[in-house]
């Protein structure tokens, strides 16, 4: 579970914008949409080759070859 500590000084509003950006970055956000609601079995197989193709174009952009 992640979790910010509040800075002596900082505003709320600021430590709740850390604490956004964590979630997103973990990816702790998409899947609470993810399980809100019913995923049909297209939506889960284009979901996951969506998530297929983002990583191997990422693969091949960092990599040096």
């Amino acid at each position: 579970m992640p979790e910010v500590i509040v800075k002596k000084g900082e505003s709320i509003d600021r430590a709740i914008k850390r604490l956004k950006a964590k979630l997103d970055s973990e990816g702790i956000m998409d899947e609470v949409r993810r399980l809100r609601a019913f995923e049909t079995p297209t939506q889960k197989s284009r979901r996951k080759a969506k998530a297929n193709a983002k990583r191997a174009k990422l693969k091949q952009r960092f990599s040096f070859a």
